[in-house]
């Protein structure tokens, strides 16, 4: 089993949504290191349909909740109900399960539906009134959120946000890239859906996770990944801003990253260039490029093995 595999989804995922080459790979890595995604963006530039053909390319079941501020534990998780002809419980699973879950607007909703997500998430698994069920494997979460200066959000937790494995930004694209899009669209038929012309099953995805996860490290990239976040909790003037969660999470995602490039271990350039996505979303600030100031800032001053 090697990473060749995922180059046809690679390429797949880059064609639905042209422009997107660095967002797919992203989604790719962290589908490796068994994580999930948070991602930024304006409406309508493709997170959605990005999400949407993982999913479906994976041979999973694919599940898109709105999330709003009405939303309740219960329509995310599922819940037990009574069924008078058994004249017992049944527990009906929510969008939850799936292998790939999409929470649209993740921040519109109130903290309790937040937390709700921990469990599945960190555990693989839905606890309700004392029983466990067991979520379907790979398991990814997809959210995306809006500006957390917008009116009507709720930002994520500490906690919540350590849950993620990496973040991204999907932004407009330039003029050209627009044209090309514009014109790819003119060229198909009216109402014709493109259909993904492959599929990857289940367990060849959780056989190259392994395979991912047992990538060898050496102590000097150990030292290398302890040492960048050590420099990075100081810079942010925080403990808490870098938790061993997210030197874990570092670890884990050049791993993915450097079994996607078909490496036979995880070299310094591996963890450079998945650093800044691993760690934006954890520290905190009142404007966004003030925290990638700080990743660069890391990064420039922390020596290379």
């Amino acid at each position: 089993m090697n990473p060749f595999a995922l180059d046809p989804l690679l390429r797949l995922l880059s064609e639905t949504v042209i422009g997107s080459e660095n967002s797919a790979k992203l989604l790719l890595t962290a589908l490796l290191a068994d994580g999930h995604v948070l991602i930024e963006g304006a409406p309508g530039i493709g997170k959605t349909t990005l999400a949407h053909t993982l999913a479906s390319s994976i041979g999973g079941v694919f599940k898109r909740v709105q999330f709003t501020p009405d939303l309740l534990p219960a329509d995310l998780l599922g819940y037990n109900l009574f069924r008078a002809s058994r004249d017992s419980m049944e527990f009906v699973p929510g969008p939850v399960f799936a292998n790939c879950l999409l929470a649209d607007e993740i921040n519109r909703t109130s903290p309790r539906v937040q937390s709700a997500l921990l469990e599945s998430m960190n555990e693989g698994q839905v606890t309700i009134d004392g029983v466990s069920h067991q979520l379907p494997k790979p398991f990814l979460v997809i959210a995306t959120q809006n500006d957390t200066h917008t009116t009507g959000t709720f930002p994520l937790p500490e906690p919540q946000l350590d849950r993620f494995l990496l973040s991204m930004e999907m932004s407009l694209p330039d003029a050209a890239t627009q044209i090309e899009i514009v014109m790819a669209h003119a060229s198909r038929k009216s109402g014709e859906v493109k259909s993904a012309p492959l599929e990857i099953d289940a367990e060849t995805i959780l056989k190259l996770q392994k395979k991912a996860a047992d990538l060898p490290i050496s102590r000097p990239i150990a030292a290398y990944i302890t040492t960048l976040c050590e420099e990075l909790r100081k810079l942010a003037g925080s403990d808490q801003s870098v938790s061993i969660r997210a030197s874990l999470a570092l670890l884990k995602a050049a791993r993915a990253n450097a079994f996607l490039e078909s490496a036979p271990a995880v070299y310094p350039d591996h963890v450079q260039a998945i650093f800044a996505p691993v760690m934006r979303h954890r520290i905190l600030s009142e404007q966004d490029h003030d925290s990638m100031e700080l990743i660069e800032h890391a990064l420039a001053v922390t020596a290379i093995p």
